[in-house]
């Protein structure tokens, strides 16, 4: 059985040397740590007994200057970190991007779609805190045993035990704190969801009188998520407070245990308080451990569901072959299509065939799989059956990025981007061609609209485009699916919100297509679109019922009785 790639592991593993480099600078560090322990030797035992200035002096400005130097390492690995997290972030916010475009695409919600941005940013901000730092310096607490076995072994079986106790208190909080956890993502999942819901949809919840109803659903999804929260944060904090006291009483007993043993003659005053402060340095790394606890197990999952959704969605087949752009015919070759995040077809078993310079409407009643049929031949949406092909070659055969040159669309739901105009219709180009913008733009029949914005092309459009009005919008993407001239051009219902001026711009558009010898398909409830195709396939609880010259399919459709409601908003007017 093939073992599951794991993209977590293998970015983290590229960033091998720098991880090696915090490693050394680490064990300097804590090797630096002894200072204090070994300066309370030396002026107890030294100092106070030769009453030498000099000699305190010495040990003081040393003492200093290595503590400055300890200082200057940690400050150094806390920016590594940070610097380490952010590069972590770079090497997976790419993938993690493809994969909740993948997962908006299957029909996942918004807040799931999410998800796996949001776990590259719990891996950055755990990388970024005290949680490694702790993690690094556990393996050196046997330096600090060992500096307290060198000064008396029974504080060394003491402190030995107490570092246990400790682990013991770490692996139970991970137990204890593995659900809560998982429970908190989930619950701040359907929170956010929620809350995406409502403020998409505020016209209505406004205009129904609902919008109460819509609170009251977010209020107790918001009420579940404190609760996870609150037993959350309350099971970290009675382990980090119960950690705490366990280290002070530790301290205190070796403190005790070595006055007793200093009484005895076993031992100098000064290593009390030299074994008091590497006991405490032995401690610090599980305490602070406990304290982050959340934090490293939030890590632990997010890199677990980020690993599992980047190797369900992310291909890692090598990048096809460069075809050369397509020019002659699209064919659907039995495609059965389902909805995203549905194993029931929509589409069943279609094929058709068109030649370049060819348009054609496919229209039908709601709901008979007409823009299903749009999303597979854009290849949104993946055919369970069959295969949808250009030239001969599968969609698949390209890039996706190489494919998206060749292909136009404007989907039924016009979503812009906030961005300029140029942006928009460019596609985000990094240098687009100011040309093809305009072109694109006149195409559409909306330069002239452009040219009365304030800014004009460079006019910024706001979230979604709101800066437009619903036909304005329609018409600039109109212009976005029209741009550089694609072979194949999909418009999914593209005069829903058009005036008559808008309508002969469209067909003007079309009909561009045509004569360019690309290929034009339109989904179309509105009847005016109807005169600048030559060809109309007519769809019916997904199958193609008809299909053919534009006169011969709609003068059956008059003659024949049953078909009259299917077909009659596409009879042309006049």
């Amino acid at each position: 059985m093939r073992k599951q790639k794991s993209f977590v592991r293998e970015s983290i593993g590229s960033l091998g040397l720098v991880a090696g480099a915090m490693v050394a600078i680490s064990g300097v560090a804590n090797v630096l740590a002894l200072t204090g322990s070994f300066y309370m030797l030396q002026v107890y035992d030294r100092v106070l007994a030769s009453h030498s200035i000099s000699t305190l002096m010495a040990l003081s400005v040393l003492a200093f200057g290595l503590y400055i130097f300890q200082g200057a390492l940690e400050l150094i690995r806390s920016q590594v970190l940070v610097r380490l997290g952010a590069r972590l972030d770079h090497l997976l916010v790419a993938p993690a991007h493809r994969a909740a475009l993948k997962l908006s695409l299957i029909g996942r919600s918004g807040a799931e779609a999410h998800q796996p941005l949001r776990d590259v940013e719990t891996i950055r901000g755990f990388l970024s805190g005290q949680g490694p730092v702790a993690i690094i310096d556990m393996p050196w607490m046997p330096l600090f045993l060992g500096f307290v076995f060198l000064l008396h072994p029974l504080l060394g079986w003491v402190t030995t035990a107490g570092a246990l106790v400790l682990i013991g208190m770490t692996l139970w909080t991970e137990h204890r704190t593995r659900a809560p956890t998982q429970a908190l993502v989930q619950s701040a999942s359907r929170r956010q969801s929620l809350l995406e819901a409502s403020t998409r949809n505020a016209e209505v919840l406004e205009a129904m009188g609902f919008a109460g109803r819509a609170l009251a659903r977010f209020a107790d999804a918001n009420s579940e998520h404190l609760r996870q929260q609150q037993t959350l944060v309350d099971l970290t904090s009675g382990f980090s407070g119960a950690s705490r006291v366990i280290r002070l009483v530790l301290q205190s007993a070796l403190l005790g245990l070595g006055a007793f043993l200093t009484i005895q003659g076993e031992m100098s005053a000064g290593a009390i308080i030299a074994c008091s402060i590497a006991a405490s340095r032995a401690y610090a790394p599980i305490e602070v451990a406990i304290a982050n606890w959340k934090g490293f197990v939030a890590a632990r999952q997010a890199a677990t569901r980020l690993d599992q959704s980047l190797a369900t969605l992310i291909s890692e087949a090598p990048e096809p072959l460069e075809l050369p752009p397509p020019v002659k015919s699209l064919s659907v070759e039995g495609i059965t299509v389902a909805a995203a995040g549905s194993q029931r077809a929509v589409v069943h078993n279609l094929s058709f065939t068109v030649e370049a310079g060819e348009a054609i409407a496919v229209i039908g009643q709601s709901a008979a799989g007409k823009s299903s049929l749009a999303r597979a031949l854009v290849g949104v949406w993946e055919p369970m059956r069959g295969a949808v092909r250009l030239d001969g070659a599968t969609l698949g055969s390209w890039s996706r990025e190489r494919l998206g040159r060749h292909i136009g669309y404007l989907p039924q739901d016009v979503e812009l981007f906030d961005g300029t105009i140029t942006e928009n219709i460019s596609r985000f180009e990094d240098k687009p061609d100011s040309k093809a913008v305009i072109a694109a733009a006149a195409a559409a029949g909306v330069h002239e609209m452009i040219l009365r914005l304030p800014d004009g092309y460079e006019t910024r459009l706001g979230e979604r485009g709101q800066a437009l009005s619903a036909g304005q919008r329609q018409r600039i993407a109109l212009a976005r699916a029209l741009y550089r001239d694609p072979f194949l051009v999909v418009l999914d219902e593209p005069n829903s919100n058009l005036d008559a001026e808008g309508e002969d711009a469209l067909a003007k558009a079309i009909e561009s297509i045509r004569a360019r010898r690309g290929i034009a398909i339109v989904i179309a409830h509105r009847s005016g679109i109807l005169s600048a195709v030559d060809k109309v396939a007519v769809m019916g609880n997904g199958q193609l019922t008809a299909f053919g010259p534009r006169e011969e399919v709609l003068r059956k459709a008059v003659r024949s009785p049953p078909q009259p409601s299917r077909l009659a908003a596409a009879a042309p007017r006049g």
